[in-house]
This record gives structure tokens, C-alpha cells and sequence, in this order.
């Protein structure tokens, strides 16, 4: 089942179900699939590496807000932005724990046989491809330059 098609059958039952946060969430992940599908001038489908990012992206834009609203003190607004991030995480696949993670990146140092930090760019754009959509980049490159350091 595509990502846009899972989105709509749980649009249609949140609106049932009257679950405005559900419901607001849903839709900006319908509304950023549409942009996404239509900037382009086409409207072919988009591959699911295209999708993961899109949710990435919102994910993070509710993240901020939420921390944002945090600092603010106004808890209730910074609540609704987790609760968002949290509809949209479900459609992304399984996260890696960082145990996982340093795992992976373990494996791919000693594949390429990098010793230093300077060699981060090439730990990185193996990483980001094999982990795609499976953990943030932020994380990948935070657990890369302490195993390099």
C-alpha cells in the first residue's frame, strides 16, 4: 500500500473518529506529498525515498515548534506538536537505536578503511544511502565523529 493511500484510510477514520490532532497531522503529510508531487511540474509518483524525507522533514518541523513552544511556557501548544510528530513517526519505518547505529557505522569504517575525521565526508554519504529513512543524519554524524575522533 503506497504511503498517500494509508494516509487517506486514516484521514477517513479520524475524521470519524473526530481526532482533530490525527486529523491535523494526516493532513499536512497529504498536503506536503501533494507539493512534493506537483513542484515539479509532473505528477508522477514519488519513491519512497522521496516520501521518508518529506516525513523527516515534518517530523522535525514539529520537533522545533515544539521546543520553541517549551521555551515559551506554553506547554498545551508544544503537547499538540509532539502528539503531530508522533502521528507522522507512524508511517515512517522502524527506527535504529544508536546502539544500531554504531553498529552500521562500525562496519562501514572498516570497510573503507577510514582512520581519521577528515574522512567523515565519505563515512557519511555511505551511512546517509545505508540508513536512509532508519535514523536522522544529525544522529549518524554525531556517532561517526566520536568513533573517528
Amino acid at each position: 500500500m503506497s504511503l498517500e493511500t494509508a494516509v487517506m484510510d486514516q484521514l477517513k477514520t479520524a475524521m470519524k473518529s473526530k481526532d482533530t490532532i490525527a486529523l491535523e497531522s494526516l493532513r499536512a503529510i497529504k498536503s506536503a506529498l501533494l507539493l512534493a508531487k506537483t513542484e515539479t511540474g509532473k505528477t508522477t509518483e514519488l519513491i519512497e525515498g522521496q516520501e521518508i524525507a518529506i516525513l523527516q522533514r515534518l517530523v522535525k518541523q514539529r520537533k522545533e515548534a515544539a521546543e520553541q513552544f517549551s521555551a515559551q511556557n506554553r506547554t498545551e501548544l508544544a503537547e499538540k506538536e509532539i502528539a503531530q510528530a508522533a502521528v507522522i513517526i507512524s508511517f515512517l519505518p522502524k527506527q535504529l537505536t544508536e546502539d544500531e547505529i554504531k553498529e552500521e557505522i562500525i562496519k562501514i569504517i572498516a570497510k573503507t578503511g577510514v582512520e581519521s575525521a577528515k574522512e567523515l565526508g565519505k563515512i557519511m554519504g555511505m551511512a546517509s544511502k545505508k540508513l536512509a529513512g532508519k535514523a536522522e543524519g544529525k544522529m549518524i554524524s554525531e556517532i561517526a565523529k566520536s568513533l573517528l575522533h
